[in-house]
């Protein structure tokens, strides 16, 4: 059917004001949409392009998952089908994350965090008759990075020396305080002595450190292993609702760091969990925490199990729910490496068992994601070969909308 041409009178529909496109383009759900959105008219590059507009948009929208760093390999970015491959390939060709610019220091840089763009490295350097860590921040995308200061001997309490090089081992873990309100320049690191229960906190905003309470490991009720001095934790901490948590291992408890007053305490979990390694995570309903853990038995791969939890009170270990998520039968031994963002990251690896040993095959090794909300599992990328050290999720906006962080 022909159109019929507007008559002589007709007036062109006005244009939308630039605060009410505003409005519509930072609820585009994607940064990709948001690219396509600002390729279809100068207008809409003009706002998009704007700073003002892009903090908002990071303020109202989760960052993508855009890969993982592990030492041997540096960054490995999200592959295709994935949504973010091409976000994250243009990172991994931008970027730089082998950290060589802050040149050799120490004992040589190890990445301890990374959160907000962010990596926080960690080496290991003589003060006095001290052997500290010291501790960088660094920008993989414009490869900018500050050196923090020194930790002040007078935080320093006599139990923290250390005496010898071969003692370092393990001995400090460091990690990024999740920025909330924060302005995106600004950031917080918590320095954690394991054999003494107190933390060193160091704030960008005012460019020093400060020491955490102390306690001791007999009032928190945690048995404490006469040659290392403190109790065994896994490697990596979880975080949910302003806290910290490390599963005790061989125990049913949680060690926990309350992030507002630095202080721990632990937490009592139900009696089953003595030989399972726990991450613990925001789940739905206020004050609820998530906990998922791996279940022994004859299931090849061992399933997880997801249960959920009052933070607080006498009845917290009354579970609210608890459901069974089966994993992927690409792989026959899974490994939790770590959580955030609403996501807890898996390693896939095969095994074989020999005289009763569980040994690690060769071959392609999977990073999987499951999502918090739906329990959705979802391969992101592969590696050949082994991994060791610490991995670290990486998460990130397009090039075009990444603030400068330092």
């Amino acid at each position: 059917m022909a159109q019929i041409p507007p008559g002589p009178g007709a007036r062109a529909p006005p244009s939308l004001p630039s605060h009410l496109m505003e409005e519509i383009l930072v609820r585009v759900a994607t940064p990709r949409d948001l690219a396509r959105a600002s390729a279809a008219c100068a207008t809409f590059r003009r706002l998009v392009a704007d700073a003002s507009f892009l903090r908002r948009y990071r303020s109202l929208h989760p960052p993508l998952l855009l890969g993982f760093i592990d030492a041997p390999y540096g960054f490995t970015a999200v592959e295709a089908p994935h949504p973010n491959a091409p976000t994250a390939g243009a990172l991994a060709r931008a970027a730089d994350f082998s950290f060589e610019r802050l040149g050799g220091r120490g004992s040589g840089w190890c990445h301890c965090d990374a959160r907000d763009g962010r990596v926080l490295l960690m080496c290991y350097g003589i003060t006095f008759e001290f052997l500290l860590p010291e501790f960088a921040v660094w920008d993989p995308l414009t490869r900018g990075h500050t050196l923090l200061p020194p930790i002040p001997n007078r935080l320093v309490v006599p139990s923290v020396r250390i005496p010898a090089w071969d003692q370092l081992i393990n001995c400090f873990d460091a990690f990024f305080v999740p920025s909330g309100d924060y302005e995106e320049t600004q950031f917080r690191v918590i320095c954690w002595a394991h054999w003494v229960v107190s933390v060193f906190v160091y704030s960008s905003l005012s460019g020093t450190w400060t020491a955490g309470p102390t306690a001791n490991w007999d009032a928190l009720g945690l048995n404490v292993y006469p040659d290392e001095g403190m109790p065994r934790l896994c490697w990596s901490p979880s975080y949910a609702y302003g806290c910290f948590y490390w599963k005790v291992l061989a125990s049913n408890k949680l060690l926990k760091l309350e992030v507002n007053t630095m202080e721990f305490s632990a937490v009592s979990l139900p009696p089953n969990h003595e030989n399972r390694q726990s991450v613990v995570v925001e789940a739905a309903g206020e004050g609820n925490i998530g906990i998922l853990s791996h279940i022994s038995g004859q299931e090849i791969p061992e399933p997880l199990c997801y249960s959920i939890r009052q933070n607080e009170g006498e009845n917290a270990n009354e579970h609210v729910m608890e459901t069974t998520i089966p994993l992927p039968s690409d792989y026959d031994n899974y490994r939790v490496v770590a959580a955030g963002e609403g996501y807890i990251f898996l390693l896939g690896l095969r095994s074989i068992s020999q005289q009763g040993t569980v040994v690690l095959r060769g071959g392609r090794l999977a990073f999987f994601t499951l999502e918090i909300k739906t329990l959705k599992i979802e391969r992101v990328c592969s590696i050949h070969g082994g991994v060791c050290g610490h991995i670290l999720p990486y998460f990130g906006f397009p090039t075009f909308m990444s603030p400068r962080r330092i």
